[in-house]
């Protein structure tokens, strides 16, 4: 990793002790099976899940479909053999919180024949994508004059969709020999949103998903993780699946009503092509702070270098793979009982939507802030997860996490593959490091859980991890 990420990512080596009292009462579970006791098998599925003409996009706060330049789907695997199906599954949309989140794992279990907490489920975060979250939708409908943040009979059919889709191709399913993990350096795409600091520290610009300052786009790359993982499932010499993970925000623009998969699924869209009998899936890894800025004018001509560049990465990791035998995999899982930011006042964000003068996105984002307070006080957990495969690990995290966690969780396996996707469970948004909160900046003013959250995830990760 470079020596500025080196520097930056979350050390928690000193606080071990403190963090492994936390852990035991976050562990939930574990499933192992070995390879000679079982006969392992994959089934993959996919869908499309591309909203209709006038659909909001991103929340409702920017121009809703007008047009589909490339369809949205929805792609997954589910693993038989090891205990109860296991189902891992991306979606190209923005997010789904709360309520959505789980919906769409119960029916992808259901489906499976499983449970929802054997359900890996993220979002990959185009912006011109749906982003469902029925508790905040039914906040804002009280407001008569907004738009509605999604259409909740897309949405069901979106789950019939889904279970037919897993159900299809359970009959399918091959078997699992081998497995393999590479990585490959992606040039020119991640930077640090978080690099144009004041002299007391607070953050001054952000450097967002695309930038035209001069001054932003001068500024080192920051803290990133550089490279692009690829983990493969093999049936003998067969590659079956491949999944791909990269830490960026996968915007290169959006708010036109242009649907797209937009640079990263552009890229895996062209990978299938190119290998049609493999599947492919991408993962957005952490990337809370995270975004191509320093490489994005915005542009098509930028979108087309960018789909280039990380289609690269994946060319380059693919060709690196080189498969084992798989003797042994496990899944675990852990919850996260977080906390709401205690700057998030109740009574503040209602008059925040009341005040018709202001923007949409003014009047609508402080109903996914009540939405979060409202889970945190029934005390839903968020659920984390990991598929251990050997020497591979595959760590599914919630929300939009820093890339600190994500440089983390690889710090506690030095030498080995742990493959990061965030973008899970989106209900709390960014999920910043706790010393971050006092620099401020965007990520923060959408930090809906309270800056402890570190020290729960982390205590989290090393447990699923140990």
């Amino acid at each position: 990793m470079p020596a500025l990420s080196r520097r930056r990512f979350i050390d928690h080596t000193l606080a071990a002790g403190a963090l492994a009292a936390l852990a035991p009462a976050l562990l939930r579970g574990e499933t192992t099976a070995t390879s000679s006791g079982n006969v392992l098998r994959l089934a993959t599925f996919r869908f499309d899940v591309t909203p209709p003409v006038g659909h909001s996009l991103c929340g409702g706060w920017i121009k809703p479909v007008e047009h589909v330049d490339d369809a949205l789907e929805a792609i997954g695997l589910v693993l038989i053999g090891a205990g109860a199906p296991i189902v891992i599954c991306t979606v190209d949309w923005t997010g789904l919180l709360n309520e959505a989140h789980l919906a769409w794992r119960s029916a992808l279990a259901t489906a499976a024949g499983t449970t929802p907490d054997r359900v890996a489920l993220h979002c990959v975060h185009q912006h011109n994508a749906p982003m469902v979250c029925p508790a905040a939708d039914a906040i804002v409908a009280r407001q008569t004059d907004l738009p509605r943040i999604y259409d909740p009979e897309f949405f069901q059919r979106c789950l019939l969709v889904a279970q037919a889709a897993v159900m299809a191709a359970l009959p399918q399913a091959r078997g699992v020999t081998h497995v393999a993990a590479a990585h490959a350096r992606v040039d020119r795409v991640a930077s640090n949103r978080r690099m144009d600091r004041k002299a007391d520290g607070h953050i001054g610009t952000m450097r967002g998903s695309k930038c035209v300052d001069p001054a932003l786009i001068a500024l080192p790359e920051g803290p990133i993780d550089p490279l692009l993982r690829t983990v493969a499932f093999y049936d003998g010499a067969t590659k079956i699946v491949a999944c791909h993970y990269y830490a960026t925000h996968p915007m290169s623009y959006y708010g036109d009503g242009h649907v797209s998969s937009d640079f990263c699924g552009l890229a895996r869209k062209r990978r299938q092509r190119e290998e049609p009998a493999c599947t492919q899936l991408y993962f957005t890894g952490c990337a809370g702070n995270i975004a191509a800025g320093k490489y994005n004018d915005g542009t098509p001509a930028a979108r087309v270098q960018l789909t280039d560049r990380i289609h690269a990465g994946m060319v380059t990791a693919e060709a690196a793979l080189r498969p084992v035998p798989l003797k042994r995999v496990s899944w675990r899982t852990a919850e996260l009982f977080a906390q709401p930011n205690p700057a998030l006042g109740l009574d503040a964000l209602r008059e925040l939507m009341d005040k018709r003068t202001d923007s949409l996105a003014l009047r609508m984002r402080p109903a996914f802030k009540l939405a979060l307070i409202e889970r945190c006080a029934r005390r839903v957990p968020f659920i984390l997860s990991t598929l251990q495969l050997d020497d591979i690990t595959l760590l599914h995290l919630p929300a939009e996490p820093f890339v600190d966690f994500q440089l983390f969780a690889q710090s506690l396996r030095p030498g080995r593959t742990v493959a990061v996707a965030g973008y899970g469970d989106g209900g709390p948004w960014y999920i910043p490091t706790k010393g971050e909160f006092p620099a401020g900046g965007y990520e923060i003013d959408f930090a809906f859980c309270a800056p402890e959250t570190e020290d729960q995830l982390c205590a989290a990760i090393r447990q699923l991890l140990s």
